[in-house]
């Protein structure tokens, strides 16, 4: 069994203190019900993404919009929805599916979507936008160069050569149901040491810097082709779809249906493609991630 670093078991208590600030009452709901709260995951993606949101509902829907980003990972933000505390956040429906609901994955896109509608409105109160036009699967990642010295192409491939390589993974890949277990499991995985367990943050540098030798990414990340690594084939389909999707509260919907209406115009709006340069306009070009929203809502017509 891989050991938890210090550094892991402070997140472990931030994140449980979080979580109990995020699940008290809100206070002052007069004013709460004039704004709407945006929130997201700790990772760039997820600050792009709320930022898009965000600026949609105050640019289409004329409401104010507070940002309540970096809310650890999709725990602290299921929570902080089902307590109130923010109206959506962005999602992926693969994550929401296995990780939140606890049913099997799937692999077909718009059964996977339709699955997740219904779970989240039935238990929980929350609905679903439309797909936003992506799938952020897991990417294992290896360095480019590895990949053409042993000419690589597919995970199945890469298993042949696994025992002698380290891996980084974070905290929540390790424990969710289609993350890690299951990965080693359906493609027979060994690793020289236990895997490393990392910010998400760290995880694309630690690999470039030859730290660990194959990492849990995301497909949309910026800097795969910035940082020349490369991303394995899933040739055995292990992973469901993850389309990125906003959960939202249905009874601030029903305050504000024109929300719903701004919500709406982005669907199958941004590709997988658009999305990675945004993530590196942000981490690769360390550009202001408003201003790079702004920029890319006003090329496509969304805003003005």
């Amino acid at each position: 069994m891989a050991s938890i670093s210090p550094n892991i078991r402070v997140k472990e208590i931030i994140g449980a203190l979080l979580s109990f600030v995020l699940l008290l009452p809100v206070s002052g709901c007069g004013r709460r019900a004039d704004r709407i709260v945006v929130g997201s995951k700790n990772f760039t993606e997820q600050l792009v993404l709320g930022e898009i949101f965000a600026q949609m509902i105050e640019a289409r829907a004329h409401i104010e919009v507070e940002r309540r980003f970096y809310l650890a990972g999709t725990f602290i933000c299921q929570q902080a929805i089902l307590a109130g505390r923010i109206d959506l956040y962005p999602e992926y429906t693969g994550t929401a599916l296995t990780a939140v609901l606890k049913e099997p994955p799937g692999r077909d896109k718009q059964e996977v979507y339709r699955r997740v509608k219904e779970g989240y409105e039935s238990r929980f109160g929350l609905t679903l936008g439309p797909p936003l036009g992506f799938d952020d699967t897991f990417a294992m990642v290896i360095r480019g160069e590895d990949a053409r010295r042993l000419n690589l192409k597919t995970l199945s491939q890469a298993s042949a050569y696994t025992a002698k390589w380290r891996a980084g993974f974070g905290y929540e890949f390790m424990e969710r149901p289609d993350g890690y277990k299951g990965l080693v499991a359906t493609y027979g995985l060994k690793f020289a040491e236990a895997p490393r367990i990392m910010d998400l943050g760290l995880l694309t540098r630690a690999l470039k810097d030859h730290q660990v030798d194959l990492i849990a990414g995301n497909n949309t990340d910026g800097l795969i082709p910035a940082l020349d690594l490369f991303v394995l084939e899933d040739d055995r389909h292990y992973f469901p779809p993850y389309e990125g999707v906003a959960i939202i509260r249905q009874e601030m919907l029903r305050a504000h249906p024109e929300v719903g209406v701004a919500l709406n115009a982005l669907a199958g709006m941004i590709s997988d493609q658009e999305l990675r340069r945004l993530n590196y306009a942000v981490d690769g070009e360390h550009k202001d991630v408003a201003a790079v929203v702004r920029e890319f809502l006003k090329e496509r017509k969304l805003i003005e």
